[in-house]
C-alpha cells in the first residue's frame, strides 16, 4: 500500500493526454488513495466534456479534490485552489494516501513550494538584477551560498534567475527552509511522457471524442447560464471553437482542428515547463501500454523515490 504520511503526496505530472488521470484512478482504487487534481480548468463547474473531467461514474469510491470548485464566471486563483484543497483534505476521514495528478505547473509548484509572499525591495531587486546581468546564474548561486540559503530554492529552480533572486530576498528576510527541504532536497515528482506522434494521436482522438460527446451543447449551455466566463475559464481549449461552430462561423472539421492545434501547443508548453521548473523523473512510454502497465511503472518509481512533501 502507498504510504499515507501527513503533509506528503504522490505526485504525477505530464502534458495533457499523457494518461495521468486514468493511471491516478487505477492506483487510487487499489491503494485507497484520494486524488487532488492539479488542473486549472477542472475547477470550473459545468465545464466537463471540454476539460475531459473524470465523470462521476468513473471515479467509483475514490475521493476527488480540486474538481468543480467554482462557477466558470468567477475568478479562481492558485491561492483559492490551495485553500480549497486544504479544506477538502481536512474533511477526508479516515486519512488516505494523497495522489496529486495534473498538468498545471503553477498548481503543482504551489503545493510543493508554497506561494511566495511579501513584497521585495525595489532597490535590492535592481541590485540582484544587475548582479545577474554581470555574472549570470553563478553569481546568484554564490550570493545564496554566502548566506547558507541554497535550501530555499527548489531543485528544479537552480537555473531560474527569478527564483534565485527571490530566494536571496527571502534569505535576507530570515525565511526558514520550506518544510520537507531541511537537510536534503525533496523527492522528485514522477512524470509520464510520450513520443510526439503518439501524443498528437491521443490529442486528436480526445478532441473527436469531446465533440462527439456534446462539447458544442455544453459550451452553449455555459454561455446561456453564466454569460461572460472568467478570464481563466475563457482560456479553456475547445469552448471558443465549439461556440464558433454552434454559431455557424466555422465548420465541424475546422472546429476540431483548431482545438487539436491549441491542445498540441498546450502540451508543448507543459512539457517545457516541467522540464525547466520541476525535478521530474520521467517514464517514457510508447502510448500503447495498458493502464495497468503504466500504473505499475509509476508505482515502482514512487516507491523508489518516496512521497513528496507538500505545503498544505
Amino acid at each position: 500500500m502507498l504510504n499515507a504520511s501527513p503533509h506528503t503526496a504522490w505526485v504525477l505530472v505530464g502534458p495533457t493526454a499523457a494518461g495521468k488521470s486514468a493511471v491516478a484512478q487505477w492506483l487510487a482504487e487499489r491503494h485507497r488513495a484520494a486524488i487532488l487534481s492539479a488542473d486549472a480548468m477542472l475547477v470550473y463547474r459545468g465545464m466537463d466534456i471540454g476539460t475531459d473531467k473524470p465523470p462521476l461514474r468513473a471515479r467509483g469510491d475514490v475521493p476527488y479534490m480540486g474538481l468543480d470548485c467554482v462557477e466558470a464566471s468567477l475568478p479562481f486563483s492558485v491561492g483559492d485552489w490551495l485553500d480549497s484543497a486544504r479544506t477538502a483534505l481536512a474533511r477526508l476521514s479516515p486519512p488516505r494516501p494523497l495522489i496529486v495528478a495534473g498538468g498545471t505547473g503553477l498548481y503543482v509548484k504551489a503545493i510543493l513550494s508554497g506561494l511566495e509572499s511579501g513584497a521585495s525591495d525595489p532597490a535590492r531587486r535592481r541590485q540582484w538584477d544587475e548582479q545577474f546581468a554581470r555574472g549570470g546564474i553563478a553569481a546568484l548561486l554564490r550570493e545564496l551560498d554566502a548566506r547558507g540559503a541554497r535550501h530555499l530554492v527548489a531543485p528544479g529552480d537552480l537555473d531560474n534567475p527569478r527564483r534565485l533572486i527571490r530566494a536571496i530576498e527571502r534569505a535576507e528576510a530570515g525565511a526558514p527552509a520550506p518544510a520537507g527541504w531541511r537537510g536534503q532536497p525533496p523527492p522528485p515528482a514522477v512524470g509520464l511522457r510520450l513520443p510526439r506522434a503518439a501524443l498528437h494521436r491521443r490529442i486528436e482522438e480526445r478532441v473527436a471524442r469531446m465533440f462527439a460527446g456534446g462539447l458544442v451543447e455544453e459550451a452553449a449551455t455555459l454561455r446561456t447560464r453564466q454569460g461572460q466566463l472568467s478570464s481563466t475559464a475563457s482560456q479553456a481549449i475547445g469552448y471558443a471553437e465549439a461556440l464558433a461552430l454552434h454559431d455557424g462561423l466555422i465548420g465541424p472539421g475546422e472546429a476540431r482542428e483548431r482545438t487539436a492545434a491549441r491542445t498540441r501547443q498546450l502540451a508543448k508548453r507543459q512539457d517545457t515547463w516541467f522540464r525547466r521548473q520541476l525535478d521530474v523523473r520521467w517514464i517514457d512510454l510508447s502510448g500503447d501500454e495498458p493502464v495497468a502497465v503504466v500504473a505499475g511503472l509509476v508505482l515502482e518509481a514512487w516507491r523508489k523515490y518516496g512521497p513528496t512533501p507538500i505545503r498544505l
